[in-house]
């Protein structure tokens, strides 16, 4: 598989298990001699130090790094656990996406490759008149999209796909978490679903299954 230098990780909703995901992938790229880096968009319901950050590294099997320490890999952090647009506006201090833009370049310049973790779905506002989607559409950024077996997913993600066909975004994988198996049915039908949708609609597309993590 040829790892684009930078991907952004979203999920079909807000518990889709994104960092689990991001932390995997890190971690599988790092046992393919990768020198990979994870970062957080924005993290909310944190103070001064990302939790989602603190889970990639713990998969990762690494310590705090350096660019941790520095807030390179998570620039924003905001103390209510909200959307990003409104928990910058309950901590009254807007979110600065030149400020992402400058740790993601000193992150460029220390790693090959870099794991971009969004703030919830593609949809999800980073200010009133800015998405998420546009934020990756603006940047060019391939697209995994983190999804699972719950009642209800395959609706998510297909609906994920189709906005991110119509804004032309490369999606470069779909990561399917087996941490929400739970009815058997339901899940081996929906990984065979998935994967025979990805041949017709987007052969490309890889398909990548994350293991049940326990931390």
């Amino acid at each position: 598989m040829n790892w684009p230098k930078k991907i952004f990780v979203t999920g079909i909703d807000t518990d889709a298990g994104k960092s689990f995901a991001t932390g995997w992938i890190a971690k599988k790229m790092i046992n393919q001699g990768l020198n990979v880096i994870t970062q957080k968009l924005v993290q909310t319901g944190n103070h001064e130090y990302s939790e989602d950050i603190d889970t990639h590294r713990t998969i990762m099997g690494c310590g705090q790094l350096d660019v941790d320490i520095n807030h390179l890999t998570a620039p924003e952090i905001y103390s209510y656990p909200a959307s990003p647009h409104l928990a910058a506006k309950i901590d009254n201090r807007p979110i600065n996406i030149d400020k992402i833009d400058n740790a993601t370049k000193k992150l460029e310049n220390l790693y090959d490759y870099i794991l971009i973790e969004g703030a919830g779905g593609i949809m999800v506002p980073l200010k009133e008149d800015y998405l998420t989607l546009n934020y990756v559409s603006d940047r060019e950024l391939p697209v995994i999209v983190v999804t699972g077996g719950k009642l209800g997913s395959l609706n998510h993600l297909l609906l994920n796909l189709k906005v991110l066909m119509a804004e032309n975004i490369e999606i470069f994988a779909v990561a399917y978490n087996l941490y929400f198996d739970e009815d058997k049915i339901i899940c081996e039908d929906s990984r065979i679903f998935i994967k025979e949708w990805l041949k017709r609609n987007l052969p490309n597309t890889h398909y990548i299954e994350i293991p049940n993590i326990k931390l």
